[in-house]
């Protein structure tokens, strides 16, 4: 049988299907990149009257701020534990719903709702539940003799920022762990059942090593999410607050940029970021991949 192959009458037919998506890219990605790398190197006044050319200055500057290797801090924890969080739940759900999944319907579509939710309402919808004086979640905690206040207190806010950006992307987990369980054959696990295997070792010797491409997928996925996408959700929760407890890498850049007006910090600042989810993703690939099986 003989392959077909498209073949276009003109030459420039390619190209010019491929321009508007190459515009798009150069526009609003590369051009962009490009002028925070210059604006790393420049010190730049307040007004924007003035640029002095100061080479590495900004960089040395970050890593001997503490309110930097603060941010730096708080955003491993933040990343990890809404990685761990949101991937545990959604693999926890996806088994559950997995198994009933014909007569689920309804409920698999509930699910994925909050996926469809903008990260500042997000991030208002959690305020409003967890508001020390009007939250109703406050008010459950009391019973339990807790006194919630994350306004006050740096460890309920990075809690309740990390509940509410796990809650967001649960939804997106979900859906790829559901399709990841849909595809392991049925066979093996009838098989390992038949051989005297528990639900529990099942799952851990044949459908968990079987999902391990959606698992590597997803972990690249949640981690650049909590890195970049959770800006709207700080920002409305807690706003880097209190005392700088929840002021995350992708937060502080614009908080020195746009609040501070300090242009060549805030651009260096997102130039590390940049190279740091270049580098995490890079070991990622280079390490964990091995031990993934396709």
């Amino acid at each position: 049988m003989q392959t077909k192959r498209t073949i276009f009458p003109n030459k420039l037919l390619p190209y010019a299907l491929l321009a508007p998506q190459l515009a798009v890219t150069l526009i609003f990605f590369i051009w962009p990149a490009a002028q925070a790398v210059k604006s790393s190197f420049e010190r730049e006044d307040p007004f924007g009257f003035r640029t002095t050319f100061i080479w590495f200055e900004n960089y040395t500057r970050l890593f001997s701020e503490p309110g930097y290797l603060n941010s730096l801090t708080k955003t491993a924890v933040f990343a990890i534990s809404v990685t761990l969080l949101s991937m545990s739940l959604s693999l926890l759900l996806a088994v559950a719903v997995n198994r009933v999944l014909k007569s689920n319907r309804a409920y698999t579509t509930l699910l994925v709702w909050p996926y469809a939710v903008a990260p500042v309402v997000v991030g208002i919808l959690w305020w409003f539940m967890f508001n020390p004086t009007i939250g109703i979640a406050p008010y459950m905690l009391r019973g339990l003799g807790i006194d919630w206040n994350h306004r006050v207190d740096g460890n309920q806010a990075m809690i309740l920022v990390v509940i509410a950006a796990s809650w967001k992307q649960i939804s997106y987990n979900f859906l790829f762990f559901v399709a990841g369980l849909q595809s392991v054959p049925q066979s093996l696990n009838e098989a390992a059942a038949i051989d005297g295997a528990g639900p529990f070792k099942r799952f851990w010797t044949i459908v968990f090593p079987l999902l391990s491409p959606t698992t590597f997928f997803l972990l690249i996925v949640n981690i650049n999410y909590a890195m970049f996408d959770t800006f709207g959700l700080i920002d409305a929760t807690t706003s880097g607050g209190p005392n700088q407890a929840t002021n995350i890498l992708v937060y502080k850049v614009y908080a020195d940029g746009f609040l501070g007006l300090n242009i060549g910090s805030s651009a260096a600042q997102s130039v590390v970021l940049m190279l740091i989810v270049i580098a995490l993703t890079a070991i990622q690939f280079r390490y964990i991949e091995r031990r993934v099986q396709y």
